[in-house]
């Protein structure tokens, strides 16, 4: 039988704990929800009833939260989620510690914000990116690859650790075939290269972004005009890597330069090549394993963050039940 108890847990500042229970006390809400027990609010002290496991893990999280609200960060829904899928998989065990595991989680900080791993894979990825020279992260969508990718490459750049930001794709949708597309080369560009605009203007500041963009030190470009280049003193990622040939990946590998970084993401169950054509992401992450500058994060189903929905959407693609 699962052992039940309750635990009650203060917080000191009431402010703090405001922000933390949320709004109509909705944080809580979603940890009932998750976690299966009972959360009551009386002031600044929460009281948690049900599994001991579960109201362990309750406590961790919350700890852990109320700590980064002390340090001036704001958490959101997605944080909470990250929190309780920490907490539940964390090596150290649920109950030990006084919830500085979930504080301890990676972050890429820049001037604009502090972007904190929201899983245990993301964790490991961030210190991949910070230890090794090339990174390959694969894995369906909404775990936070390219996100992650162009943040820590953002702060990089922020700290002067690289003088430039080079994001690339395939233009598959193009056949690669830009030259005929009408405008100039960003409005060519622009709508297969959106996602990292995206990435970018949520971790940088827009007047930053643009005026990076202006003098050349962020390039957004297809993967086709990387050819000939060697690209160095830069942080370096290929998205939707899944799209490049096998010729395509050695070709934009070896365009590495000394001083870089590189991060290839991609999610080999979404390949877009013409049929005949193989998929260079899967060959190379095999080829190259057993170098010790490259590393690979594997992002599965469970550390799907971008919401809960999207993790059933893939399962059902999967086939699962």
């Amino acid at each position: 039988m699962t052992s039940q108890n309750a635990l009650i847990v203060p917080f000191e500042d009431n402010r703090l704990a405001a922000e933390l229970f949320g709004e109509y006390d909705a944080n809580l809400a979603m940890l009932e929800n998750r976690l299966d027990i009972n959360v009551v609010a009386h002031g600044n002290m929460v009281t948690l009833s049900g599994a001991e496991s579960s109201c362990d893990i309750a406590r961790e999280v919350l700890e852990g939260l109320y700590d980064r609200l002390a340090d001036g960060e704001t958490i959101s829904t997605g944080d909470i989620e990250g929190a309780i899928r920490h907490a539940r998989a964390h090596p150290a065990g649920a109950g030990k510690g006084s919830g500085n595991d979930i504080v301890k989680m990676e972050q890429i900080r820049t001037r604009k914000r502090a972007i904190t791993a929201r899983s245990l894979s993301q964790s490991s990825y961030i210190k991949s990116m910070s230890k090794q020279d090339l990174v390959f992260a694969t894995g369906p969508a909404g775990t936070g690859k390219t996100y992650l990718a162009v943040a820590f490459a953002a702060a990089m750049l922020e700290r002067g650790e690289v003088e430039r930001l080079i994001l690339s794709r395939p233009a598959i949708e193009a056949g690669e075939r830009l030259g005929f597309l009408p405008g100039d080369m960003r409005e060519k560009v622009d709508p297969y290269l959106r996602p990292l605009y995206d990435a970018l203007y949520d971790v940088l500041t827009p007047e930053k972004v643009d005026r990076d963009l202006e003098n050349g030190v962020i390039e957004i470009a297809p993967l086709a005009f990387m050819r000939g280049r060697t690209l160095s003193n830069a942080a370096i990622i290929l998205d939707e890597a899944q799209n490049c040939t096998q010729i395509q990946m050695k070709m934009f590998l070896t365009r590495i330069g000394e001083g870089s970084k590189m991060v290839i993401t991609g999610d080999p169950t979404q390949i877009d090549l013409p049929a005949g054509q193989t998929s260079g992401l899967a060959g190379a992450i095999e080829l190259l394993g057993k170098i010790p500058e490259i590393s690979h994060i594997a992002f599965t189903r469970a550390d799907v963050v971008r919401r809960e929905l999207v993790s059933k959407i893939v399962a059902a693609y999967e086939g699962d039940d």
